[in-house]
């Protein structure tokens, strides 16, 4: 179910610069009463969440709260760290527009997930690999270039409020380690940095279409043996087809760009085109399955 933070109608009071306490109530509160109505038109739940325009800075959070508490690559999961999200508009390597959280980090949206009614399909291994960005009920929405109307929440399975961008719930990833990385660009055909209003960003977001951009062709890749780039791993480049040193081991990839991969060597057998990183090829059926890669 769905919780509004962006209900037509709501009074926001901006903050008056008072500093936010670790168990003070919020400088500023837009409630959202049950039986509101989310982005999307479904139900909200009432979750009490405060929308508040301008940074985190600007409206005076205390500091190691909220988004600046969250360990890079981690969930967050300590309650300061649930105090508060930030959401703006910003540019991550080639991704202009896309949303960035309070520290810089890109924001990605899953095609496994729906948008309406907002559900996701992400838990367990996949929510370690992809960190659900969530909030505390009760807590602060910061928006910074970010229609409030496109802002809402989605309650998980495990009772968490799951940030919704344009319906989509909105999450980081693992290997984003620094602000401004986008490692998670294109992973697996299916994760995509989210733009202000919930489409994907980047030019391998939407290149299916007549017209549209198409990815650049990638010159190398890192085959890894676990999921998730989990290591040993092995490297290969060069142009045109290049066979695998250590073949049918590989269970991730790491590209920089388009590549097709095969069953067998001298790019023979079975083949799949790939467009950046892939955390799990069992998802496309190339699980221990790749002898030899195509460039170009």
């Amino acid at each position: 179910m769905i919780v509004s933070v962006a209900t037509s109608g709501v009074l926001l009071l901006s903050a008056c610069g008072a500093e936010d306490k670790d168990n003070s109530a919020p400088a500023a509160s837009a409630a959202t009463p049950a039986g509101g109505r989310a982005a999307g038109g479904s139900p909200s739940a009432g979750q009490d969440l405060s929308l508040l325009s301008g940074t985190a800075k600007a409206n005076n959070a205390s500091p190691r709260t909220g988004d600046w508490a969250v360990e890079p690559g981690k969930p967050a999961v300590r309650p300061e760290a649930q105090r508060w999200v930030q959401l703006s508009a910003s540019k991550a390597g080639a991704l202009n527009p896309v949303v960035v959280n309070g520290a810089g980090f890109t924001l990605y949206r899953f095609d496994k997930d729906t948008a309406n009614p907002s559900k996701s399909t992400c838990d367990g291994d996949c929510a370690s690999t992809w960190p659900p960005v969530v909030v505390a009920p009760g807590g602060r929405i910061f928006l910074d270039g970010v229609d409030k109307s496109k802002v809402g929440t989605v309650k998980r399975d495990d009772g968490s409020l799951q940030v919704t961008v344009g319906g989509w719930p909105v999450y980081r990833f693992s290997k984003d380690t620094k602000p401004g990385e986008t490692k998670g660009q294109g992973v697996g055909g299916t994760w995509f940095g989210v733009t202000p209003d919930g489409k994907k960003a980047g030019a391998g977001a939407g290149n299916t279409g007549r017209g549209g951009p198409q990815p650049k062709p990638a010159t190398s890749v890192v085959l890894f043996d676990d999921r998730n780039f989990g290591d040993p791993s092995q490297g290969l480049t060069g142009k045109g087809c290049q066979n695998v040193a250590r073949d049918n081991v590989a269970s991730s990839l790491q590209a920089q760009g388009s590549l097709k991969i095969w069953s067998e060597r001298n790019c023979t057998g079975k083949s799949k085109v790939v467009n950046g990183d892939v955390a799990d090829l069992a998802t496309i059926g190339f699980d221990n399955d790749i002898s030899s890669v195509f460039f170009g």
